[in-house]
């Protein structure tokens, strides 16, 4: 049995997944499976997927368009690896990364999840001027539910499989998978480890999730109410909605309305009438 399964859901992502695919094959540490999920794709992926499976034989599935979410625990129920690596058809793995993590997750028992730094590359590969680096930590709960400290990006999570089947798999009814998962583990008691190694880079092009406001926005917002019984989640419910409108009235008006509503009068602060006035009064 390998000790860590590597899973790429793949989606339309055919000018990057070649590399992607090469940065686990090359892996310095080679006690792993891959298994690769091609999830609906329209662009050339599956070719050039199935033209790599022929060069490295991994396992590779390819099926009509599910989401993220339920695509990774597809591909969950095919693992067979002490850990899972869930990983970006997008990204790039270090070299050296499961070989880092991997002893590094077993030195340390009480985690459930380990992650580590990345580097941003715009969608060409070069690297973006500024970069910010974070210190070796572990997190609780509490740590990331009220931002105290930086979670793990997801280029970097890895996962004990069994604690991840403990706590359901990838939640289907939100579309972004690493946010809760983490609140899910780590609110079942495991700590969350940090490595301040770079483990990834994080490519950033003009497709990223992260670029759709109201899909980040309401996967947020989920997420949170999914932890509601939380004695501070209102005020990191109000914290969010707070956040998303100072980004949405740089660039969708529309939306920064619908946040503005969402936020009651008597929670009006600074940031809010600040997002009024560039809504009145911003071009």
């Amino acid at each position: 049995m390998p000790s860590v399964s590597v899973i790429i859901a793949s989606y339309n992502h055919a000018q990057y997944i070649a590399q992607s695919i090469e940065s686990v094959i090359r892996q310095t540490f080679q006690d792993y499976e891959l298994i690769v999920i091609d999830d609906g794709s329209s662009d050339d992926s599956v070719e050039i997927i199935r033209g790599l499976q022929e060069k490295y034989d991994f396992q590779f599935i390819v099926q009509s368009n599910m989401g993220l979410t339920r695509t990774l625990n597809k591909a969950l129920e095919l693992a067979d690896g002490e850990f899972i690596v869930p990983f970006g058809s997008d990204d790039v793995m270090m070299l050296d990364r499961l070989e880092k993590q991997v002893p590094y997750m077993k030195m340390n028992p009480g985690l459930g999840i380990g992650g580590g730094n990345i580097l941003c590359i715009d969608g060409t590969g070069q690297l973006h001027k500024q970069q910010r680096m974070y210190p070796d930590r572990v997190l609780n709960f509490d740590d990331i539910y009220l931002n105290r400290e930086k979670g793990v990006p997801a280029p970097t999570l890895m996962f004990r499989k069994d604690i991840l089947l403990e706590a359901g798999g990838f939640n289907p009814d939100i579309r972004l998978e690493d946010l809760y998962i983490e609140f899910k583990i780590a609110s079942m008691g495991y700590q969350i480890g940090m490595l301040n190694d770079v483990l990834s880079y994080y490519r950033i092009h003009e497709t990223n999730t992260f670029k759709n406001l109201e899909l980040m926005l309401d996967s947020v917002l989920t997420t949170y109410g999914c932890f509601q019984d939380h004695p501070q989640y209102e005020q990191m419910r109000l914290k969010t909605l707070h956040s998303y409108l100072l980004m949405a009235v740089k660039s969708d008006k529309r939306l920064a309305k619908k946040i503005l509503s969402m936020i009651p009068l008597k929670a009006y602060r600074g940031k809010t009438l600040r997002g009024v006035f560039k809504i009145l009064f911003a071009k």
